[in-house]
């Protein structure tokens, strides 16, 4: 038996910052995994999706040579080639967070973990092989032991995957051939981004949306923009309807609530994930839980003592970013005996084409709690940098509070919208105001330019609209 000052269930990006950061600030430290090091996000979700965006990208670029002064170019995407590129950099990224944990002294454990009570944690083998130097099965003691175990996919009743003709994110990533047609069952991050993905392979793409808008939790206007671009691009979108029965013989057949049917190949059942509590033996210890997720107070404390719950088992948002911001100001509450206050405003990214960012309230939200808005738009086809792109299709939106004139919230839609949303978030975490914004001179020619303009925008008018 091994004793630690702290214990992380969870390998994860919210885990294995924890544990390095636990370390960094003098603590022992055992971080506990029984499948993937780098979790969900690292080896089947943020970044191998990335991979195969970035290659739908360069596709996009090549069938457009002539519109960048280049003799035509004949490409097309090579789905084992994609899929492989996306492995190995998944791969790559897991095997640098072996040596992070590695140099920076962190104890690897490798294994399937129950809470036994008393700072005390049962590891059972997996069944999955771990790195070599790993400890295995065994019993472990930890003065403080944080939960990061991530979340799976969501199962709703008529749609429970099947690895072969209805999938989640996991087949999708790894598809043995590129479907002729898909339907997506979802229209948040994750559907869209398949979406794009295979819409880019040549397939037909439906998407089926039970809310009234595709990204039900985005500001409409961008996500009636969105809804515009994908059917651009041939991809059918359907709102406010849901699948009430499949079939399954050879291909999937979905009745829809309005009567309707749809048949097509594969079916990705995109509706959002639940947190991964099971098997923890958390309900055994009386840990309060909301809705699937741990409740959890200041810096992830749960309601047993020496237990904290961090990133996505901890419920919404369940953003990689998120989990290890959480991990950080968890252990060093632990280290420092700090509480830290509740989360800055956190960035939502949504990596199809186009890119869809935001941060703090919408417009509607802001009306919604009361406040008096002013609201600055800006479209991207006044940008010179956009129109060099060739991305001249996008909106910049800053919602103010008209009394305070403080920054609210902000979306961006249009080229390199992940990479834009940073400043704004920083402009509302700071309570920045319009008149702070205003004065602040940007690069150009840049993307960035047009926050600029759109905070303009909001009082006396931008310079470019």
């Amino acid at each position: 038996m091994s004793r630690y000052d702290v214990l992380v269930v969870g390998a994860g990006p919210g885990g294995y910052v924890a544990a390095i950061r636990a370390r960094q600030l003098g603590l022992s430290v055992g971080l506990i995994e029984r499948a993937h090091l780098g979790g969900i996000c690292l080896n089947w979700g943020c970044i191998p999706t990335k991979t195969m965006l970035k290659g739908t990208d360069v596709l996009r670029d090549a069938n457009m040579a002539e519109r960048f002064g280049l003799a035509p170019l004949s490409a097309a995407i090579d789905p084992e080639r994609l899929v492989g590129r996306s492995k190995e950099i998944s791969t790559q990224l897991s095997a640098g967070v072996a040596f992070l944990l590695k140099k920076n002294g962190v104890d690897l454990i490798w294994g399937a973990a129950r809470l036994e009570g008393g700072g005390a944690v049962t590891v059972s083998d997996s069944g999955v092989s771990g790195p070599r130097g790993a400890l295995g099965a065994g019993r472990y003691e930890a003065d403080h032991i944080i939960l990061a175990t991530g979340a799976k996919p969501r199962v709703i009743p008529g749609l429970e995957p099947d690895g072969n003709l209805v999938w989640t994110y996991m087949e999708a990533l790894r598809p043995t051939s590129v479907p002729a047609s898909l339907i997506v069952v979802g229209s948040g991050a994750i559907g869209l981004e398949f979406a794009s993905i295979y819409a880019a392979m040549g397939t037909q793409v439906t998407v089926v949306e039970l809310a009234p808008q595709i990204l039900p939790n985005e500001d409409a206007e961008l996500a009636d923009l969105m809804s515009k671009a994908m059917q651009k691009r041939g991809i059918k979108i359907m709102t406010g309807v849901s699948v009430t029965s499949l079939q399954r013989n050879g291909n999937v057949v979905a009745t829809l609530s309005d009567g309707q049917t749809l048949t097509a190949d594969r079916l990705l059942s995109a509706v959002g994930v639940v947190p991964n509590a099971a098997g923890l033996g958390l309900e055994e210890l009386g840990i309060d839980m909301s809705a699937g997720a741990v409740k959890t107070t200041g810096a992830g404390r749960t309601s047993v003592q020496g237990v904290y719950a961090i990133g996505d088992i901890a419920g919404p948002p369940m953003l990689a970013h998120k989990a290890s911001h959480d991990g950080i100001a968890c252990v060093e509450a632990i280290a420092r005996g700090e509480t830290h206050a509740a989360h800055s405003p956190i960035p939502s990214c949504i990596y199809a084409h186009p890119q869809l960012a935001s941060v703090g309230m919408t417009e509607a939200q802001a009306v919604a709690a009361g406040r008096k808005v002013k609201v600055g738009r800006f479209s991207m086809r006044g940008n010179g940098k956009a129109l060099v792109l060739n991305e001249p299709d996008g909106l910049i939106k800053c919602v103010f509070d008209a009394e305070k004139d403080i920054l609210l919230g902000a979306q961006v839609i249009g080229a390199e919208a992940s990479e834009l949303i940073h400043g704004l978030t920083i402009a509302v975490t700071l309570s920045a105001t319009a008149a702070q914004l205003k004065s602040v001179v940007f690069p150009h020619p840049t993307l960035s330019e047009a926050l600029h303009e759109a905070v303009l925008a909001a009082g006396e008018g931008a310079i470019h609209a």
